[in-house]
């Protein structure tokens, strides 16, 4: 009886083979994305991503002919900044600003009959100056201004989302003009720090930090040295969608034409032939040479997985299912051995001896978990990472191979 139902899982694994054999498998193509963990790179964005506009408020100190002889305080002016830009990777953007409202300072030159830009205030002093009067003095002015920003952070840092603090360098030209007579209009240079800090992933706080520089006469006033701004504001950053930067990535397609699987087809046709020969040992009444025979009928089985994947395939599945049934209707006492491999070319060593004995141990889960074959007859091994085994072929080495003892 014992033959016979050995006979019986043979004949069924024979005709799972004929089934197999007239399945047709085209090549096909898998693709894999790996993500990189490098903060230095990034994926480049479309014109539109990562725009912001930024309102802030606060002052400016002008630094004129007579800036020494006016008390700091006094030179005080309030500052609106208004400004839209664009970053083009994490750590290299450009702003259009413009910036203004009013500049305090002091005068001592006749323009006119009047002294230029005077409020009537004589600077403490200097009523009756031997040079002449110093009145203090205020005028309204406006700069459009383009920048060049530099991230500091993200350019030595790497990128970081999430990241709370933000400090750029930046510079650039502008286009510098007073509004009240005697009108002036002159070309400014600027330098400065912006220090931006998160409170959403839309909106951020922004502290400018900047000096400006331009010709001697802005004020109306010629001293013979150039003049100067500083100006400090504070406000807030929105940051239109899309915003941020995606982790880099390498896309691998890989291209299979199921070699392992019409591998296993040829070894199910040689159980086949195998199986015939049991039959006709059978037909002889020659029981006891055929449970010899089906002792040792289960052939290797070779499971193959994606590279750095230990998830089996439903292929995989399948063939495990069909091997299941051999095992329970064989010698109960068989152990059969669960090996697990991974190919040595890529991942480290570590890896590979982690990945071969998740692949050994998704074999044997499968076999016991779904197909109900005794786990007492199953032994688990793992060898890491192997040179190609089969045919020079990588694909063939990320494999599980069971073997009856």
């Amino acid at each position: 009886m014992k033959g016979k139902a050995i006979l019986a899982a043979l004949l069924m694994s024979a005709a799972g083979t004929a089934a197999f054999a007239q399945t047709e498998f085209t090549p096909d193509t898998t693709e894999t994305v790996e993500y990189s963990t490098d903060r230095y790179k990034v994926e480049t964005n479309s014109f539109w991503n990562n725009w912001f506009i930024s309102v802030g408020a606060g002052g400016n100190v002008y630094f004129g002919d007579h800036d020494k002889q006016a008390k700091f305080g006094k030179r005080i002016s309030p500052a609106l900044d208004v400004a839209v830009g664009k970053w083009f990777s994490p750590g290299i953007g450009v702003r259009l600003m413009y910036s203004g409202l009013s500049a305090k300072g002091a005068t001592g030159r006749i323009e006119s009959g009047g002294l230029v830009h005077a409020t009537g205030t004589p600077v403490p002093g200097w009523e009756h100056a031997a040079g002449g009067e110093l009145q203090y003095q205020k005028f309204k002015f406006f700069n459009f201004q383009a920048d060049a920003l530099f991230n500091l952070t993200n350019l030595f840092g790497g990128y970081k989302e999430k990241r709370i603090y933000n400090i750029s360098a930046y510079g650039g030209l502008g286009v510098m003009r007073s509004t009240q007579e005697p009108k002036k209009a002159d070309v400014s240079a600027h330098f400065g720090l912006l220090n931006t800090f998160r409170l959403c992933s839309a909106l951020d706080l922004n502290l400018d930090l900047r000096g400006a520089m331009f010709n001697d006469d802005f004020d109306g006033e010629f001293g013979g040295r150039g003049e100067g701004m500083f100006t400090a504001t504070l406000g807030l950053t929105y940051k239109f969608k899309p915003r941020g930067w995606d982790r880099s990535k390498t896309v691998t397609y890989t291209i299979y034409n199921n070699d392992e699987i019409n591998a296993m087809r040829a070894e199910l046709d040689r159980i086949s032939k195998e199986n015939a020969m049991l039959e006709q040992a059978l037909a002889e009444s020659n029981t006891r040479a055929a449970e010899k025979v089906a002792k040792h009928i289960v052939s290797p089985s070779l499971i193959t997985f994606q590279i750095g994947k230990s998830k089996l395939s439903n292929e995989a599945r399948a063939n495990l299912g069909m091997l299941a049934e051999v095992i329970k209707q064989g010698d109960g006492s068989t152990v059969y051995t669960i090996t697990g491999y991974a190919d040595a070319g890529t991942g480290s060593a570590r890896i590979n001896e982690r990945l071969s004995k998740a692949r050994a141990e998704a074999v044997r889960d499968c076999l016991v978990e779904e197909f109900g074959v005794d786990e007492s007859q199953l032994k688990v091994e793992y060898k890491g990472g192997v040179d190609n085994m089969f045919y020079d072929d990588p694909r063939l080495s990320r494999a599980v191979i069971t073997r009856g003892n």
